[in-house]
């Protein structure tokens, strides 16, 4: 996977069908701190046991200062 210069990044707790708000809460943070994103997002898996309850995941979005 090639590096990015820069990503703001958030770690998802639980399973990816509730995935959403943990998004939506990266955009917003995106936004109010004035960076745009850029590219395409990457999902890091950091632990997934068999129960997904406890899947552990990095949402990483690639941005740029505005």
């Amino acid at each position: 996977m090639p590096g990015v210069p820069l990503a703001a990044t958030i770690i998802h707790h639980g399973p990816m069908d509730g995935v959403l708000p943990t998004a939506h809460a990266l955009a917003r943070w995106i936004d109010a701190h004035g960076y745009r994103p850029v590219g395409l997002a990457r999902e890091v898996s950091l632990d997934c046991p068999d129960d997904p309850a406890a899947w552990v995941t990095e949402l990483q979005q690639p941005v740029v200062a505005v």
